[in-house]
């Protein structure tokens, strides 16, 4: 379709930027063009999308218009710019032209994206060639960012350049009206990926033949690894609890609890509750994993011991259809494909070669992974005191990485190499920062290298060279050791940066705040400025310097992370504290007398001593010490296993306890900063506790009093700086993953006239420390401190 020039025509040039490569978007807008009887060409370049259009003005403004309003599903327009070009005889068509490779790269990659309604229509239907092809996919869906290598985003700069196009698919992938026009993964049964079936002793089975294995086995009760776009999984069936307790066996993982991917919401609704918004997140195309309720009796209680939730999601990948569309296999268990303690494995010969210590067999494909990606993991929460739903990312991977998070600030060009625990890398470039997904924590040789791995992969791919790193505070981080022996080589300067100050700035900084903000920051242990371990934090500053106006009084961790793996022990420091003995501790908290003579005279001797007992200030191990003394967790199998199974007794009842039945915080001034003192809170629980009341009770009475604590420490610093600036609040640290603590907070703090913030865009917990890393050192580059960073 043509249309002919007149001089009533415009021209213009439109810059589209954003997540507009890989998506479709070409095609979306030659389309448009073709459907508007507009003339002119597209193309992709390092930049985004450049368009030049030539037809009457008012059909360019609805052009323009359509840019953003009808994108394609996967794609995220963050900005349009139109600038008026001369009148000129252009082409008489519209075309797509070649992408242009040479520029500054400020495109963004696309995250993976679940399989669409016309790819899995195509999947099941017997008539089309791509019937039950495991690898089925299109310009609107399909794998992204973990099989690509460089920008542009083109087949040849992706893991399928070993894979040419049959007759067939190289047709589709040049036609500009076809749905897989350029869809880099393009491929089908004859030309591209193939599925494998491997068992123990090396036998080998192939597509269709493989798939209908693979069912058989998982219908068998048998453990099944799985390749899925970011890496293996371990599947089980979901209603075969014996399979379930090998699976836990295998894994090493009594307790912890296991994701479940179902056929579809009906599925779901089978065995759990949830509302629209949470159905809108599972059937998102990022398909995280998204925390819901459980209906009793509806799935085994060996999924999620001593939980009111479920972790679920739906299918990511056709491969996952084609086994829960099986009979009998509606919900299959399906956990991160590793050894415990290390990456998710995503190399067929490291899976090949590690996995059968769990697993029965594994289904693999020869379409190789660029990058490893974890799920993604959320959840949605609401109340009426609040004026909007608050989505918190657990965990922020596939389908949401490496979207950045854009701070509305230029930055420095820096790399932050995050926290020890849960940690992600991040870069910044203009006004954006690049997140990574989820690494891991950095224990081992493996993760390390992953995190190292991360880091030049992200740079590469929007062509970044940082002149600046930002680092812990932690003087033996790994990450920071490296970062300081590159200074005056690899970077100009080294800023460490405090661990609560970077959870403060994080937050911050996805809600694009600035000036004066007082930070609450719980979380397990960090990196204190007075060389302690700190935990429950009220910082008062801004991204360049904060703080400390009020912290929990310490309590010594026995053993040093010995009492993070046994809580029993922090749980007896604090009962000792609080009543000076340990005989008293004992009669007051019957689970201590699971503790033998022996034991606590050690114990005793340790805390008087200070001998192996480092103090912490730290509020998630206030919560570990609370579900160690009413008995709920004495030893943690994960990382805050107490004060999840502690908020698991509330059933997501989000309802405060009674005003007079809240336990009430104690305080002290100590060198100008407020020590907050739990010993009233322990003196409570023990009366409580003989007086019969059950721990679901307690654990809401010091749910509430610990909210109550926040509202009381917030207002007290508002009054005493006596200003506008610290009425802005933000809530960080992995604490406030629970779900309790973080609404009620929120309510209860914006009730007393505080702007209060939280983190949505980032993981609240550790995930999200590298984002607060590259805006405190960015605001001490721009204006350097005056003492010493550590």
């Amino acid at each position: 379709m043509t249309m002919e020039q007149t001089p009533t025509a415009s021209r213009r040039s439109i810059r589209v930027s954003g997540v507009v490569q890989g998506v479709g978007y070409r095609p979306f807008v030659y389309k448009t063009a073709l459907a508007l009887q507009l003339t002119g060409w597209v193309l992709n370049d390092p930049e985004g999308v450049l368009i030049e259009v030539t037809g009457p003005p008012g059909v360019l403004d609805d052009f323009t218009d359509r840019l953003t309003g009808q994108a394609p599903p996967q794609a995220r327009v963050t900005s349009v710019t139109v600038r008026e070009l001369p009148p000129q005889q252009g082409p008489e068509d519209f075309a797509i032209r070649e992408s242009v490779h040479t520029g500054s790269r400020s495109t963004i990659v696309p995250a993976d994206g679940h399989v669409c309604a016309d790819c899995l229509a195509e999947l099941r239907d017997p008539a089309d060639r791509r019937h039950r092809y495991p690898f089925i996919n299109c310009t609107n869906c399909g794998p992204r960012y973990s099989i690509v290598k460089a920008l542009p985003y083109d087949r040849a700069q992706t893991t399928m350049a070993a894979f040419t196009m049959c007759p067939d698919c190289a047709r589709e992938y040049t036609d500009p009206l076809d749905r897989r026009y350029h869809a880099q993964p393009n491929a089908c049964r004859d030309c591209g990926p193939r599925l494998l079936l491997a068992d123990a002793h090396g036998d080998l089975r192939e597509g269709e033949d493989a798939l209908d294995a693979t069912v058989r086995a998982l219908a068998a009760g048998r453990i099944v690894a799985v390749k899925s776009v970011g890496g293996f999984h371990l599947a089980v069936d979901a209603r075969n609890a014996e399979a379930i307790d090998r699976l836990r066996a295998g894994k090493r993982r009594d307790s912890k609890p296991f994701a479940v991917m179902a056929r579809d919401l009906d599925t779901v609704a089978g065995f759990a509750e949830f509302s629209t918004a949470e159905a809108g997140l599972l059937g998102s195309p990022s398909r995280p994993i998204v925390l819901v309720r459980k209906r009793p009796g509806g799935l085994p209680e060996a999924i999620a011991p001593r939980n009111p939730n479920l972790g679920v999601m739906l299918p990511s990948a056709p491969q996952h259809h084609l086994l829960v569309d099986s009979d009998g296999l509606s919900a299959l268990v399906m956990t991160s494909g590793n050894i415990s303690g290390y990456p998710i494995a995503y190399r067929n010969e490291e899976a090949l070669e590690h996995l059968f210590a769990v697993a029965d067999l594994v289904l693999h494909n020869d379409r190789d992974i660029e990058t490893r990606v974890d799920d993604s993991l959320v959840r949605h929460s609401t109340h009426p005191g609040l004026d909007r739903p608050v989505v918190s990312f657990l965990r922020r991977s596939r389908g949401y990485a490496p979207y950045p998070v854009e701070v509305g600030t230029e930055l420095a060009p820096l790399v932050a190499y995050g926290a020890e625990l849960k940690t992600t890398v991040a870069l910044s470039s203009g006004t954006r920062v690049y997140l990574s997904q989820h690494i891991g924590d950095l224990k081992n040789d493996e993760t390390w290298e992953s995190h190292q791995q991360t880091a030049r992969h992200l740079a590469a791919l929007h062509e970044l060279t940082p002149r600046h790193a930002a680092v812990d505070l932690h003087p033996q981080f790994r990450a920071t050791r490296l970062a300081l022996g590159a200074q005056g080589g690899e970077f100009e300067d080294v800023v460490q940066v405090q661990h609560h100050h970077a959870h403060m700035a994080s937050c911050m900084a996805e809600n694009r705040l600035s000036g004066t903000t007082l930070g609450v920051v719980f979380d397990g242990a960090g990196y204190g400025e007075d060389g302690t371990t700190w935990g429950g934090e009220f910082l008062l500053g801004t991204y360049r310097e904060a703080r400390r106006v009020a912290h929990l009084r310490t309590v010594p961790l026995l053993g040093g992370d010995r009492a993070v793996r046994e809580p029993v022990r922090t749980g007896f420091a604090l009962a000792l504290d609080t009543f000076g003995d340990p005989g008293a501790a004992a009669a007051a908290f019957p689970v201590l007398e699971t503790l033998d003579d022996q034991q606590r005279h050690v114990f005793t001797t340790m805390v008087r001593r200070g001998i192996n007992a480092p103090p912490a200030s730290s509020m998630g191990r206030l919560f570990d010490a609370v579900a160690a003394l009413l008995d709920i967790t004495t030893h943690a199998e994960y990382e805050a296993q107490g004060p999840i199974e502690l908020e698991g007794l509330l059933e997501r009842d989000l309802t405060m306890a009674a005003p007079g039945e809240r336990y009430r915080f104690g305080h002290d001034i100590l060198a100008g900063t407020t020590e907050i003192d739990p010993r009233p809170v322990v003196r409570a629980m023990a009366a409580d506790l003989a007086a019969g009341a059950d721990t679901a009770t307690i654990s809401r009475r010091f749910h509430s009093g610990v909210v109550d604590m926040v509202v009381a420490r917030c207002r007290a610093v508002r009054d005493a700086e006596d200003g506008p600036a610290t009425r802005q609040v933000v809530l960080s640290g992995g604490v406030f993953l629970n779900e309790f603590l973080l609404v009620n907070c929120l309510v209860e703090l914006g009730r007393d006239g505080f702007d209060t913030h939280c983190q949505q865009q980032v993981p609240t917990n550790d995930g999200g420390i590298a984002l607060g890393q590259i805006m405190v050192a960015n605001a001490r580059l721009a204006e350097p401190r005056t003492e010493p960073t550590r």
